[in-house]
C-alpha cells in the first residue's frame, strides 16, 4: 500500500524554553515561512486557473533569474583583495 499519507511530511519540533511560547511560535513560523508552506497554503485555498497558473510560474522564474543577475552584480561590487577597488574610476 506504501507510506499512509501523514508520514510523508517531515514533522518540525521547536522546543519551548523557559516557557517562551511566543518566542517559540516566532521560530515556527519563521521556519515555516522559509519553507514556503504559508505561501502554498494559500495558493491551495482556492481554485487557480491554468492561466493563472502559467502566469505565476512564469513570473516566478523571471524573478529568480534577475535576482541571481543582480546578487552576482552585488558581489562582483563588493568583493575584496583587488588592486583596484573602483576599476574604471581612475
Amino acid at each position: 500500500m506504501g507510506i499512509p499519507r501523514h508520514a510523508q511530511f517531515i514533522a518540525r519540533t521547536v522546543m519551548v524554553q523557559n516557557n517562551d511560547v511566543e518566542k517559540a511560535c516566532r521560530l515556527l513560523n519563521n521556519i515555516l515561512g522559509r519553507e514556503q508552506i504559508f505561501e502554498q497554503f494559500r495558493r491551495t485555498r482556492y481554485y487557480e486557473k491554468p492561466t493563472q497558473t502559467r502566469r505565476r510560474v512564469n513570473y516566478e522564474k523571471c524573478k529568480a533569474i534577475y535576482d541571481e543577475d543582480m546578487n552576482r552584480k552585488i558581489k562582483f561590487i563588493l568583493r575584496t583583495n583587488r588592486e583596484d577597488p573602483y576599476p574604471g574610476c581612475s
